[in-house]
């Protein structure tokens, strides 16, 4: 009942339709206490399930203000309890015991101080939160997932779009896409937003991302152009914005026991007495504050952080400054990189270098004070954990390269050595066989080595041609045309490309080659030449790159891209963006993250094209940056490019700009837990007697209409849906 008056109140406040939308996502009652974000964003999922668009907006607009007022208010109350007279440990408890202290004469200081700081706590929470404090707002850890995977902005874009207030819409959908960048159906939606009339190009906006990321990448891009003195009023604003969220982060480790429960799987959960609880619940307190280096490090959309951000962005610091001559800076931020690198030569050498050009020592010149307290805090934080891990058997994952090996005790120090030791070796792949190798292995006649890494102008690269003849390529581009016309469309459905508005994009995969095959829609020649060649392909990959380690098919999709007539003048885009196929390629840094959302188990990649009758669609391989073209493939029947799946091959495709561009796109892995099991299935499939073959539908069900979809799976699953709807 109460959440129904707040409903009704919500749409009281909400303005009349066509009354303008304040710019971004701005809170609905600022000033006002939070409410449980929670039950706010339940609600919004129920208003959006049933079509009320506007209190969707509300509610959902009103979660997010009220789970970012939450973690505001309770950073400003543990700073302000920290600051209050009398806050400061005992000198008792702060000082080492000597001989003749008390047993015991330290635990009521401790109790005392502990629930003087409780009591302070839990009166500022009442005041900012309202009647119940933190303990009535607890944050599962279900929300938490959601609102770190951005889901709201999922609902709030669609919303949006029916309220046609287009311009929150894209910043919405935006916002999503950049935590999600392989979220096919946006990013089918953002394409479409980006071909409305109206839609402006600031509109693309991400209202969540850390403003640190911008100034950071600001920062890089005016270095790469060599122009320092620009740079560096950038660098400085993304190193103290990190900080400033690292401190952010901190402050959320020391909320509910409810947000720390998962954590207590990891060992330290509460077993004993008092000070067995207390211990648990400071470890784990102690994890989280560690965590924070790794998430403030991570980019929106990214699972691993940049490698050392804040030594890192200290190295640009210094050599910016030295760049225009502001060498007592320069002094402060190479000394602050010694912090975390004592033996670090090359800061060594600049730190000499600075200090020879000044001409004088000045006694005052030393670290940075914001970087001295954030090593000698996080030292002491992983001094304890290390401690508990040995003595407590507590888990700690050092997110630092630079943690002084003291600090790490012997008996730890071996297990992580071992640890490291165990790494597969898969991580660097074996370097590709001279063209005499190649003929060894040779294993189909008529096939030939056309172009290898070095005429490729890269590594791990291969042209191979005649892997299939001029009638088999026929029988593979028929299979695709009588597909596409049993409307049996795998993966994108023949839309429209979602890499690009100017193609359509039609994908087949072995199993459903094979069901189409037993319906009757398509020949079974075609089904099981499909099968054969993606093994051919396999076989002479391996025999090229991995000879000494069997390599799998980890997908097999038989693609066809067709240039859309009239919508080709004048275009600027590709086909298919540059990108690699097991990482996720940051062309700014020359980065490419083995992480998801990119396929990381793929270790090679092979193009085998059926046809060359179009223009455009070649194949072009570039430099990390995603610019420098570094060589080009023309297709034609029977030739495949070979290439391992990493950073060292980005890769794009030229437009097709007329006809159809056909191709079998395969990937293999190492891993025999990531072998395709529909070849296997589709291989079953081919070889059942017709009769015995479930009767396969020669077309695809007309699709359902977006609000009966969203009905039908709210009814099965008791809740809406994740998976949005198109537009």
């Amino acid at each position: 009942m109460l959440r129904l008056l707040w409903l009704l109140l919500l749409l009281l406040l909400l303005p009349p339709p066509g009354s303008p939308e304040p710019p971004g996502l701005a809170p609905l009652s600022p000033g006002a206490p939070p409410q449980a974000p929670d039950l706010l964003y339940a609600d919004g999922l129920r208003a959006y399930a049933a079509g009320a668009w506007a209190p969707a907006v509300a509610l959902l607009r009103e979660a997010l203000r009220s789970r970012v007022a939450l973690g505001r208010a309770r950073r400003d109350c543990q700073e302000r309890c920290a600051a209050e007279p009398g806050a400061a440990l005992p000198a008792l408890l702060a000082a080492a015991p000597g001989p003749g202290a008390a047993r015991g004469a330290w635990e009521p200081l401790l109790l005392r101080a502990a629930l003087r700081r409780a009591e302070c706590l839990t009166q500022c929470a009442a005041r900012r939160l309202g009647p119940g404090g933190a303990a009535r707002l607890r944050v599962g850890s279900t929300l938490r997932d959601a609102f770190r995977r951005r889901e709201p902005y999922n609902y709030l874009q669609r919303a949006y779009y029916q309220l046609k207030k287009l311009d929150l819409a894209v910043a919405a959908a935006h916002t999503f896409f950049v935590a999600n960048p392989t979220h096919l159906q946006m990013r089918e939606d953002m394409a479409k937003y980006r071909r409305m009339p109206g839609v402006r190009p600031q509109s693309f906006r991400d209202l969540e991302t850390p403003s640190y990321w911008a100034a950071y990448d600001t920062g890089l891009e005016l270095l790469g152009r060599q122009e320092a003195g620009l740079a560096l009023p950038r660098l400085e604003e993304a190193l103290q914005e990190s900080l400033a969220q690292m401190e952010s982060c901190r402050a959320g480790c020391e909320g509910p026991e409810e947000q720390q429960r998962e954590e207590e799987e990891e060992g330290t959960g509460s077993q004993g007495g008092l000070y067995e609880a207390i211990a648990g619940h400071w470890i784990r307190v102690l994890q989280c504050r560690q965590r924070c280096v790794g998430d403030t490090a991570t980019r929106p959309g990214r699972s691993f952080p940049v490698p050392d951000f804040l030594p890192s962005q200290l190295r640009r610091l210094h050599e910016a400054h030295a760049q225009v001559g502001n060498l007592s800076q320069a002094v402060e931020n190479v000394w602050s990189v010694l912090l975390f690198y004592p033996e670090d030569e090359a800061a060594k050498k600049a730190l000499d270098q600075y200090q020879a050009q000044l001409g004088e020592t000045r006694p005052g010149l030393g670290p940075r004070e914001d970087i001295q307290r954030f090593v000698l805090r996080s030292l002491g934080e992983k001094k304890q954990l290390y401690y508990a891990m040995e003595h407590l058997g507590a888990s700690f994952k050092d997110p630092d390269p630079w943690t002084p090996a003291a600090f790490i005790p012997e008996a730890l120090r071996q297990k992580l050595r071992e640890d490291q030791e165990k790494r597969p070796w898969d991580h660097e792949p074996p370097q590709p066989k001279p063209l005499t190798h190649w003929k060894d292995v040779l294993l189909l006649e008529g096939v030939t080595l056309t172009q290898d890494a070095r005429q490729l102008n890269g590594s791990e690269r291969a042209v191979l041609d005649g892997l299939l003849t001029p009638a088999e390529c026929g029988v593979l581009l028929q299979l695709a045309k009588d597909a596409a016309e049993a409307g049996a469309r795998s993966g994108y459905r023949g839309r429209r490309s979602p890499h690009t508005p100017h193609e359509r994009f039609e994908g087949l995969t072995v199993l459903k080659a094979a069901q189409l095959a037993r319906a009757g829609a398509v020949g079974s020649q075609g089904a099981q030449l499909l099968l054969e060649v993606s093994e051919r392909v396999r076989t002479l990959t391996q025999a090229y790159f991995s000879p000494e380690r069997p390599l799998h098919l980890s997908f097999t999709h038989l693609v066809c891209r067709s240039a859309i007539e009239g919508e080709q003048a004048q275009r600027m885009d590709l086909s298919h963006p540059v990108h690699a196929d097991n990482c996720v390629l940051d062309p700014d840094t020359g980065e490419c993250w083995r992480e998801p959302p990119a396929y990381t188990y793929r270790d090679y990649s092979g193009l085998l094209y059926l046809n060359d009758d179009f223009q455009g669609g070649d194949l072009f391989f570039t430099e990390p940056n995603a610019l420098t073209v570094t060589a080009q493939v023309r297709p034609r029947c029977g030739r495949l490019v070979a290439f391992s799946s990493g950073g060292e091959n980005p890769h794009g495709v030229w437009a097709v700009t007329r006809g159809r561009r056909c191709a079998l796109a395969l990937w293999h892995t190492w891993a025999p837990e990531h072998r395709e099991q529909e070849w296997t299935e589709a291989k079953e499939l081919l070889q059942v007697p017709e009769e015995e073959g479930e009767e396969m539908p020669s077309r695809d069900p007309a699709p359902e209409p977006p609000s009966r979809r969203l009905q039908r799976a709210q009814d099965k699953a008791g809740k809406p849906p994740r998976v949005r709807e198109e537009l």
